[in-house]
C-alpha cells in the first residue's frame, strides 16, 4: 500500500471475507481431527482395511480422495492425509513402487476439489467474485458440471495409475 495510492479503506474493502473465514474454520477443524487422535485412528483403519495390497491401496486412496476432496477443501485434506499416506506407504513396504500413494493422494485431492464450490480454494474465490459482479453461480449449479468433470477426469487417471505404476 505504501507503494501505490491505495487507501486502507480500498484495500480491505476489496478482501473476500468470506473466504477467509471459510479457510480459516476449515483449518481449524482439520487440526481439531489431528489433535483429537482421529486421524490415527483414520489411518490405522485403512492400514487393516487394504492389508498392504498396494494396488487396492492405490485405488482406494485415489477415489476415496476426490469424494472427500469434493466436500472437504484440498489444501487442508492433503494436509490432514500426509500423515496417514505416510503410514500407507510404510506398510506397503516403503520401497519406490509404494510412493504410488502419494500420487494417488494428490491426483484424487486435486481433481476432486473440481466436484463442488467447496471443493478448492480457486472455486470459493471465483464463486465470490462472480456473487459481487452480480453473475452468482450456485453451489447445484456448479456441482451438477463438477461431478461430471471430476468423474470424468479421475477415471481416465486409473490406467495412467496402472499402466506406470501398478503393473
Amino acid at each position: 500500500m505504501a507503494a501505490t495510492r491505495v487507501t486502507t479503506e480500498q484495500a480491505i474493502a476489496e478482501v473476500e471475507w468470506p473466504t477467509l473465514v471459510f479457510f480459516a474454520g476449515l483449518f481449524v477443524m482439520v487440526g481439531a481431527l489431528v489433535e483429537t487422535g482421529v486421524i490415527g485412528t483414520v489411518s490405522d483403519r485403512v492400514v487393516t482395511l487394504t492389508d498392504g495390497d498396494l494396488r487396492l491401496t492405490t485405488m482406494l486412496l485415489l477415489w476415496g480422495s476426490a469424494a472427500i476432496s469434493a466436500i472437504v477443501d484440498n489444501i487442508p485434506y492433503v494436509a490432514t492425509m500426509s500423515p496417514i499416506v505416510s503410514d500407507l506407504v510404510n506398510a506397503t513396504g516403503g520401497d519406490g513402487t509404494s510412493q504410488v500413494l502419494w500420487w494417488a493422494l494428490a491426483v484424487g485431492a486435486d481433481l476432486g476439489g473440481n466436484a463442488t464450490a467447496v471443493g478448492a480454494a480457486a472455486n470459493v474465490v471465483v464463486l465470490g467474485i462472480a456473487a459481487r459482479n452480480r453473475t452468482p453461480i450456485s453451489f447445484w449449479e456448479f456441482t451438477r458440471y463438477g461431478l461430471v468433470v471430476t468423474f470424468v477426469t479421475v477415471l481416465a487417471s486409473v490406467p495412467y495409475f496402472w499402466v506406470r505404476y501398478l503393473i
